[in-house]
C-alpha cells in the first residue's frame, strides 16, 4: 500500500475500519456504504444535526443511527462500525472518517483524492476535463471530492496532498484589497 497519512480520532477509526475491511476482503463494499451513508448526511438536515450536535446522549446517537442504517439497508461492517462510533461518541468525526477511509482506499488503488471546492457544482464535462488535466498533472488517476461553498464566488480551490491551488474569485478580490489597502 503507498503512504498514506490520516491522524487524528478520523484516521485512527478509518484506519481501523480500513484494516478490517482489508482482512475481510470487503473493502469495496464498505466504500459503497460509506459513501450511501455520506450522502444521506448530505441530504439530511436532522441527520446532520445528530451528527454534529454535541447535546444529543449516546444512546440517542445510537438509536437514531440504527434507525437509519435499518432504513438504508447498510449493514455488516459498515453498519457495525457506525453504531461503535456513535456509542463511543464520535458521531461528530464520521464525516471526517469517511473521507480518510476513502483516502485510505485511493493510496491502496494507487489513486490520489483531489479535495476540490467550487462555487456552484461541477457539469459533468468540466469534472471530466479537470480530472484529466489533474491525471496528466500527477502522472496518476485522480480522484475527485467535491464540496460547494458558494462564498467562493467562482473559479475553485484544488487540493491534493499538501499541495493547494486556490484560483478562487474570492481570493483574487481579497488580493485585490489589499494591494489597494497598500497603495494608500
Amino acid at each position: 500500500m503507498a503512504e498514506t497519512y490520516v491522524s487524528g480520532v478520523a484516521g485512527r477509526y478509518a484506519t481501523a475500519l480500513f484494516e478490517l475491511a482489508r482482512e475481510a476482503g470487503a473493502i469495496d463494499a464498505v466504500k459503497a456504504d460509506l459513501d450511501r451513508f455520506s450522502a444521506l448526511i448530505a441530504e439530511s438536515d436532522d441527520l446532520k444535526r445528530l451528527v454534529r450536535s454535541p447535546v444529543f446522549s449516546s444512546e440517542e446517537q445510537e438509536h437514531a443511527v440504527s434507525a437509519v442504517l435499518d432504513r438504508a439497508g447498510i449493514g455488516g461492517l459498515a453498519g457495525n462500525f457506525f453504531k461503535t462510533v456513535a456509542a463511543n461518541r464520535r458521531l461528530f468525526a464520521v464525516e471526517a472518517i469517511i473521507r480518510d477511509f476513502d483516502a485510505l482506499v485511493a493510496a491502496e488503488k494507487g489513486e490520489i483524492v483531489a479535495e476540490v471546492t467550487v462555487a456552484q457544482p461541477l457539469s459533468d464535462a468540466h469534472a471530466a476535463t479537470l480530472k484529466g488535466a489533474l491525471d496528466q498533472m500527477t502522472g496518476k488517476s485522480v480522484q475527485l471530492a467535491v464540496a460547494v461553498d458558494p462564498s467562493l464566488l467562482g473559479g475553485l480551490k484544488v487540493k491534493i496532498g499538501s499541495r493547494l491551488v486556490d484560483a478562487s474569485l474570492k481570493t483574487k478580490l481579497n488580493s485585490i484589497r489589499t494591494a489597494m489597502k497598500e497603495v494608500r
